[in-house]
């Protein structure tokens, strides 16, 4: 009597859990397929008329933003989630990629890798405290987040979808 009591007990809690959200079953999908670094995350991603990472950047130059496809290569991951990346641009400063409302995210062994990223980016400042979060998230020492201690204009890119290839 006692066992099947527990058992209803156990079932009916269980029941009671909430279904994951997207951004879990997101977040979960990420974790099963982190083996596999290559792939279309996000929206889909055709792989025509794509710029250079310095076309881009001429652009962002001249009038502050740009729509469009890219491509780059990955130079760090967000080592917590994948919910960020960086390219590099061509004056040696990363630029920050991060993925419209958190719909996706990509694998943390992606470093190195080509990427085509489509959408929009932008000129903006940077506050200390998101510069801190980014720094702790990247793995960096204590030392290196605590010399952070000013505002800083970056480049930053929304991709509403991205395409991870094979490494060249």
């Amino acid at each position: 009597m006692k066992k099947s009591a527990v058992f209803v007990i156990a079932t009916l809690l269980w029941s009671c859990n909430p279904a994951p959200s997207e951004k879990e079953e997101a977040s979960e999908l990420t974790e099963t397929t982190e083996a596999v670094a290559t792939g279309n995350f996000g929206a889909e991603v055709e792989e025509s008329n794509v710029y250079t990472i310095a076309q881009m950047y001429e652009t962002l130059e001249t009038k502050g933003d740009f729509e469009g496809k890219v491509i780059g290569e990955i130079k760090e991951v967000c080592a917590h989630k994948g919910c960020w990346m960086t390219v590099e641009l061509p004056d040696g400063q990363l630029m920050r990629v991060t993925f419209k409302d958190y719909g996706f995210f990509v694998p943390k062994n992606a470093m190195g890798y080509p990427v085509i990223m489509d959408g929009v980016a932008t000129r903006s400042i940077t506050d200390v405290a998101s510069q801190k979060h980014y720094a702790e998230d990247a793995g960096k020492s204590k030392e290196e987040i605590d010399a952070i201690t000013s505002d800083k204009e970056e480049y930053k890119f929304e991709a509403v979808g991205v395409i991870i290839k094979e490494n060249a």
